[in-house]
């Protein structure tokens, strides 16, 4: 591991003044630490933001206002979070370990980088690392990587459950930096490879998020479900979480979906949104819509059983969610 200089913020403010060039945020550090033990992240100084006074939920009117420094485990153990937004608590709980969750941070779990194993091997080329230097998961190693929104310059998956959940939610990321205080809206905080695919998220160098705010809960019944290898500690081969409101008359009123384990980044599934809304909650209309949002897919030989997954994922999980 390279050698390092280490500070401990007193503050927000004092925090971005100290995260100059080649300085990286120290949350819980379940990934960092790991990225600078594989060589891939190698700062030159760790400014630690964990002991700032970010660890709170709060309700403000109908609104939650979510401490960037709150531990994943006190996330999903939170009542205000297990009765108002039980989808969120069940993502959190369906990623890492509990030993991890009692460390990771809310701030760090959005950031947290794809494990693509090319990503992780400094010995090969990525043009996530290494911008210009190749993707050899094009043609290597691709079954759990990406079938929406890739580009030609990289094909890793967002790793994150809790943002898969905060997508669906139209959660807001509040954010400071050296350019002041503002807010980012999800999705719209991580963004696709294109031709850029070093760049996971929208922040500028020196940003710092500073909660997650969500917006009062949407009507409906709703659920977070995940496709995995095995039963607990693995990445999403497709994940959802789902919103769902049906009406008196069987006609949907509301409906909210977003994907995990497909995409460079959380993927809102609008087109099936679109299709399902004003329409009736069957499973052959579910069924039209999934299919008409995985059209958009553009597998590898080796994940093309992603698309069906995802669309008979989508399916299964509305059926469960329609009274």
């Amino acid at each position: 591991m390279k050698t390092f200089d280490y500070d401990r913020a007193a503050s927000p403010s004092d925090a971005v003044r100290r995260c100059g060039p080649g300085a990286m945020y120290l949350g819980g550090g379940t990934n960092l630490v790991d990225l600078m033990r594989l060589g891939v992240a190698e700062p030159d100084r760790l400014v630690d933001v964990s002991r700032l006074p970010l660890g709170t939920i709060e309700q403000v009117r109908d609104r939650l206002r979510i401490g960037a420094a709150v531990r994943n485990s006190d996330l999903a153990a939170d009542p205000l979070v297990r009765a108002r937004y039980p989808m969120l608590a069940r993502s959190v709980l369906s990623g890492a370990s509990g030993q991890v969750r009692n460390m990771a941070t809310v701030a760090g779990n959005l950031l947290q980088r794809t494990r693509c194993a090319y990503f992780q091997d400094v010995s090969r080329p990525c043009n996530k690392r290494r911008p210009g230097s190749g993707c050899p998961a094009i043609e290597g190693d691709h079954a759990n990587l990406a079938v929406l929104g890739h580009s030609d310059a990289c094909v890793a998956t967002h790793p994150s459950d809790m943002a898969v959940a905060l997508a669906a939610l139209d959660a807001e990321v509040h954010v400071t930096g050296p350019g002041g205080d503002r807010i980012i809206p999800m999705p719209g905080l991580h963004r696709l490879p294109g031709d850029e695919p070093e760049r996971d998220t929208v922040l500028e160098p020196g940003d710092l998020i500073t909660a997650v705010e969500l917006p009062a809960p949407p009507p409906g019944a709703s659920a977070y479900r995940k496709v995995r290898e095995r039963a607990s500690f693995a990445f999403a081969l497709v994940s959802i979480a789902a919103v769902l409101d049906v009406g008196p008359d069987r006609a949907v009123a509301g409906c909210r979906i977003a994907l995990g384990g497909v995409a460079h980044a959380p993927w809102r599934a609008e087109r099936a949104e679109q299709a399902i809304i004003g329409g009736p909650a069957t499973g052959e209309a579910f069924l039209a819509a999934a299919e008409a949002e995985m059209e958009q897919a553009r597998p590898l030989p080796r994940n093309a059983f992603k698309v069906p997954l995802a669309r008979n994922l989508i399916v299964s999980t509305l059926q469960e969610l329609a009274p």
